[in-house]
């Protein structure tokens, strides 16, 4: 299954698929965990030494050796060429976990993510897997990378909000951008959820039948993120994310 982690800047987005990968990981599957956002801290979260990430060569090198594969940069889909034995020079395996990433911030004023989210996409297009195998793309905040087509081929669009009117609109946008895509599955994960109000807010707006799970705001998820503390596995915040990864698996995706 290929996931992708979409949301509103600030929602969780990184630290919940961080959570996510780890629970899919412990159940025994392999996992290809892609850093997609550039400004993102998926690495660091997961517990990636800091100079192991910093020296990874950004998936962007994949560009050429695809198109040779592919027969030319405009053929990426024509064929599914033995990607995985590509991967190798360009991912980290620790845990369990194969770990890629897009790339680095770039300098103001230099070029866009272009190149950088036309390899990804044709990466995850061409990507085969195996019954026990799992990609988990940790998306860019907000919409870019719908209008760019970057998630165009997973399996589910799983975006993070919050029960403010901001990440759900946002949601929202999310919904409908991956819906013109060709996107089929696209479901939500309400996160920072203090009340039953809040969680009827996310309900009234997105639906019940569209919600894979609910996370309790948990002072201690803010107060890890900060001191870069994991949480403990009896946690509220662990106990949601076993339920959202429990929902996931159960889906009938097609």
């Amino acid at each position: 299954m290929k996931i992708a982690i979409s949301g509103k800047g600030g929602v969780g987005k990184t630290t919940i698929s961080a959570a996510l990968i780890r629970q899919f990981a412990g159940r025994g599957f392999k996992i290809i965990a892609v850093d997609a956002d550039p400004d993102s801290s998926l690495a660091e979260i997961l517990g990636l030494p800091e100079e192991k990430s910093a020296a990874l060569k950004p998936i962007v090198g994949l560009r050429e050796e695809l198109a040779a594969l592919t027969g030319g940069q405009g053929s990426y889909y024509s064929l599914n060429p033995p990607v995985n034995e590509l991967l190798e020079s360009y991912s980290i395996n620790f845990n369990g976990i194969k770990f890629l990433k897009m790339g680095a911030v770039k300098q103001g004023g230099t070029s866009c993510y272009c190149r950088e989210s036309s390899v990804l996409n044709s990466l995850i297009n061409v990507l085969l897997l195996k019954k026990e195998e799992m990609v988990v793309m940790d998306m860019s905040a907000g919409i870019e990378h719908l209008t760019r087509g970057t998630a165009q081929g997973v399996d589910l669009m799983a975006v993070i909000t919050e029960p403010s009117r901001v990440s759900i609109r946002t949601a929202q946008t999310v919904r409908d951008l991956s819906r013109e895509i060709g996107i089929k599955n696209i479901n939500f994960i309400a996160n920072k959820i203090r009340d039953e109000r809040e969680k009827n807010t996310i309900l009234t707006h997105l639906g019940e039948d569209n919600l894979l799970g609910v996370i309790p705001y948990d002072e201690s998820v803010r107060k890890g993120s900060i001191e870069g503390v994991r949480q403990r596995t009896d946690s509220e915040f662990e106990r949601a994310i076993a339920s959202i990864t429990e929902a996931i698996l159960g889906r009938q995706i097609k």
